[in-house]
C-alpha cells in the first residue's frame, strides 16, 4: 500500500538530508530491536516467558492495575502446566516478578511497531522515498508483524503438558529478530554511505566473499545459540576447553535417529556451538590479517577491526557464562554480544561492496 502511493514521477532517491533522517530513524529502530533481543534473553533466563497466557495485542498493553486484576491474571497462570508442574509453590508477589519481564518484552515489541510505522507513514505521505526504498521498508514492517505472531506461536508451545517452549520456535523467533535488525541496518547504511561516495578503493573479490561467509557463519552461530538456550544446554558440560574431560563427549550420538542429536541432545548442541566459535576464532583473525594487507576504505578497515574485537569479547563472555553456569547478567551480555558481533560483520560486508 505504501509503495503503490508512488507514481513514476516520484521515483527519485531521497535527498541527502532526507536520506540521513530516514537512516537515523532506522538506526533508532535498530537500537530498539537490540534492546528487544536482550530483554527477550532475560525473559527466557528468568523463566518469565510463559507468565502471560494470552495474546492481546491491544488490550494486553494495559497491565493489571489493582489486586483483583492481579489475582485474575495469576489465576490464569495457575491453570498452566508450568505452574502446576514447576512453580506450584509460587505466590502472587513472586509471580509479579516474572510477569513484568514478559510484559515489558511484549510492550517493547509494540513500541517498536509504532516507532517504525508512524515515521514510515510520514515519509510516505511526504513522498520522500522512492519506490524501491518504500518496498524495502514495507517488507520490513511485514516481517515485524510476522515476528509478533512467531513470538506467540513460540509461547503457545510451552502452554502444554511439557512446560517449555520449543527450541525450534525459539531459534526461529531469534533468527527473525536478527533478520529484521539486519534489514534495517543494511538499508540505513545504504542511505548513509552511497556507492558513489564510497571512494575509489575496491576490495578484492576474495575478501568480499570471505566477509559474506563470515556473516553467514555468525548467523549460524546465533541460531545454534537459540538451540542451546532452548534445551538449556548451557547448564551441562560447564568446563572449558574440554567438555567434562572430553574433546568430543561420548554422549554426542546417544539419541535415535541420529539427526535429532543436532537439535535435542545437550552434548551435541553445545559441542556444535563451541565448534562454530572455534572456527570463527580462526577465520576472523585470518580475515583481519588479510584485510591489513590490502588497501581498503577507512570504513572497511574499521569494520574488520570491530569484528575482531567483538569476537574476542564474545568468546570471553561465552566462556565465562559457561563456567559460571549461566548467571543471568553474563548470559544477557553474551546475547547482546552476539548481536554486536553480527552488526560488526554486517557493517564490514557493507563497507566491502
Amino acid at each position: 500500500m505504501i509503495a503503490t502511493a508512488y507514481s513514476t514521477a516520484h521515483d527519485t532517491r531521497p535527498s541527502g538530508g532526507t536520506a540521513r533522517a530516514i537512516a537515523a530513524w532506522l538506526l533508532v529502530c535498530c537500537a530498539l530491536v537490540f534492546a528487544m533481543v536482550v530483554v527477550g534473553g532475560v525473559t527466557r533466563l528468568t523463566h518469565s516467558g510463559l507468565s502471560i497466557v494470552e495474546w492481546q495485542p491491544i488490550v494486553g498493553t494495559i497491565p493489571p492495575l489493582n489486586r483483583a486484576e492481579w489475582q485474575e491474571t495469576f489465576l490464569k497462570y495457575q491453570q498452566t502446566p508450568e505452574f502446576q508442574k514447576v512453580n506450584h509453590a509460587m505466590a502472587l508477589d513472586e509471580f509479579k516478578g516474572i510477569f513484568w519481564w514478559e510484559y515489558f518484552h511484549r510492550v517493547l515489541g509494540r513500541l517498536i511497531g509504532a516507532v517504525f510505522l508512524l515515521p514510515l507513514l510520514w515519509f510516505a505521505w511526504r513522498r520522500q522515498m522512492d519506490r524501491p526504498l518504500a518496498l524495502k521498508l514495507a517488507w520490513i514492517f511485514i516481517l515485524g508483524g510476522l515476528q509478533g505472531a512467531m513470538g506467540w506461536y513460540m509461547v503457545k508451545s510451552g502452554l502444554v503438558d511439557d512446560p517449555r517452549v520449543s527450541q525450534y520456535r525459539l531459534s526461529a523467533h531469534l533468527g527473525l529478530a536478527f533478520l529484521i535488525f539486519a534489514a534495517m541496518l543494511w538499508v540505513a547504511l545504504d542511505l548513509l554511505f552511497r556507492r558513489a561516495d564510497a571512494g575509489n578503493t575496491s576490495a578484492p573479490t576474495g575478501l568480499r566473499q570471505a566477509a559474506t561467509w563470515l556473516l553467514g557463519l555468525i548467523s549460524v552461530l546465533v541460531l545454534s545459540g537459540g538451540l542451546v538456550a532452548g534445551i538449556h544446554a548451557g547448564f551441562a558440560y560447564n568446563t572449558f576447553p574440554l567438555m567434562n574431560g572430553y574433546a568430543v563427549p561420548p554422549e554426542i550420538f546417544m539419541i535415535e535417529p541420529w539427526y535429532l542429536n543436532f537439535f535435542n541432545n545437550m552434548a551435541t548442541v553445545q559441542f556444535d556451538h563451541r565448534l562454530l566459535a572455534w572456527l570463527l576464532a580462526v577465520l576472523v583473525p585470518w580475515f583481519w590479517i588479510a584485510a591489513r594487507r590490502v588497501e581498503l576504505t577507512p570504513r572497511a578497515r574499521l569494520g574488520s577491526n570491530l569484528m575482531l574485537v567483538m569476537l574476542i569479547i564474545q568468546i570471553a563472555l561465552g566462556i565465562a557464562t559457561l563456567l559460571m553456569v549461566v548467571p543471568v547478567p553474563l548470559a544477557a551480555a553474551h546475547q547482546a554480544g552476539a548481536m554486536l558481533l553480527f552488526s560488526a560483520a554486517l557493517f564490514t560486508r557493507h563497507a566491502l561492496r
